[in-house]
């Protein structure tokens, strides 16, 4: 895997975590009330959810590079838009939907070109790196509108903007650079078949349901966190730790992934990760010390850090070749529903029960997903 696609996958990432939380605050500037908060917030999953497996077609048959940088071009319009007519509920409602369909090309993109470069027994440790890279980017988003923050409550949202222009453009550029991958010919590509024959592949199911339940563990951790760290009396500088200590953990799976398959086996480190992922969140809530506590967001954040790559690496290993691009896509529409679903229903449980009901649930879910991962295929 080149270092352009790394430094792709960063980029893309930076410019999405700049301007999704940048889009609050210029909503929260102009008094959007808050049921439409969400609605703005739904205008950048609009996008995966409807075309994601059309933007996979367009990867296996017109090729990655093309698609990225039609994804970049995107994320440039979208930057333009909020700069120029994001002083509009219309205006952001626009820029919302072009930011999630750029950094939809470019995501399918970038897992195509992954997975179609990587030579057979390597997707491990590819897709490790490559989900490294974009949790690298992910984490410097936000610093980067601290830094233009500074003490303010709002940061300045027109000089976020101007400059996410800049970076945007910048995307294209390593867009156009990134390397090309044998592409099969017409007749290969009917072949390999289509979607449809995806979703008779061997333990696909389980490989969605695995990869929906964690991201959304993800999200929900994000959001139920610090709600739980309120109900017990912690600081939100003690909370923003623990989220630290996660997000590192994960960070560090996914860097040595590889070698971590490679000596306990894909289905194996797969199914205990998510395991102990789960029992971990099972945990949080029961009463213990800070340190306790600490250790138990590592094991977390580890665990969660392993599902997402792996998944990605048997779906490219069992994927026929003129495939790859569409058999990601349909993990994400697989993830963006689980992202809009199962949050929802955590809200439900959040009213009954709090936020550690809430984790509680959610950590259910996970040994579920995790017990299910067990009928994977062992080598695709």
């Amino acid at each position: 895997m080149t270092a352009v696609l790394l430094a792709h996958a960063a980029a893309t990432q930076v410019i999405t975590f700049v301007l999704r939380p940048t889009m609050s605050y210029r909503a929260i500037e102009l008094d959007v009330p808050a049921a439409l908060l969400g609605l703005l917030g739904a205008s950048f999953a609009i996008a995966p959810l409807l075309l994601a497996l059309p933007a996979g077609h367009a990867a296996d048959r017109y090729g990655e590079r093309r698609l990225a940088v039609t994804g970049a071009i995107l994320l440039t319009a979208a930057s333009v838009a909020f700069l120029t007519i994001g002083h509009t509920v219309p205006g952001l409602l626009t820029a919302g939907v072009l930011l999630g369909t750029g950094h939809l090309g470019c995501v399918i993109a970038q897992q195509a070109l992954v997975a179609n470069t990587t030579r057979r027994g390597g997707h491990d440790t590819a897709f490790g790196h490559y989900t490294f890279a974009a949790s690298l980017g992910q984490a410097a988003g936000p610093v980067l509108i601290a830094a233009f923050g500074g003490e303010r409550a709002i940061p300045d949202t027109d000089r976020i903007f101007a400059w996410s222009c800049g970076l945007a453009v910048l995307l294209v550029v390593l867009s156009a650079l990134l390397t090309r991958s044998p592409h099969p010919a017409d007749g290969e590509r009917e072949a390999a078949g289509s979607v449809r024959s995806l979703l008779r592949l061997p333990g696909l199911p389980h490989a969605l349901v695995t990869s929906c339940v964690v991201i959304a563990a993800l999200d929900i951790t994000l959001v139920y966190l610090p709600a739980f760290g309120t109900e017990r009396g912690l600081t939100s500088g003690t909370i923003g730790l623990l989220l630290t200590i996660r997000g590192v953990a994960s960070m560090a799976s996914r860097f040595f992934l590889g070698r971590l398959s490679r000596a306990v086996g894909r289905r194996r480190l797969l199914v205990t990760s998510t395991v102990a992922a789960a029992a971990a969140m099972l945990v949080t809530p029961v009463p213990m010390p800070l340190w306790a506590l600490a250790f138990v967001l590592l094991i977390l954040g580890f665990g969660l850090g392993v599902g997402q790559p792996l998944t990605m690496s048997w779906l490219a290993e069992s994927a026929p070749a003129g495939l790859r691009g569409r058999a990601m896509s349909l993990r994400l529409v697989g993830n963006r529903t689980g992202q809009l679903i199962l949050p929802g229903l955590a809200g439900l449980v959040a009213a009954g029960m709090g936020a550690a009901g809430v984790l509680l649930v959610t950590a259910l879910g996970l040994g579920w997903a995790g017990v299910a991962a067990r009928r994977l295929p062992v080598d695709p």
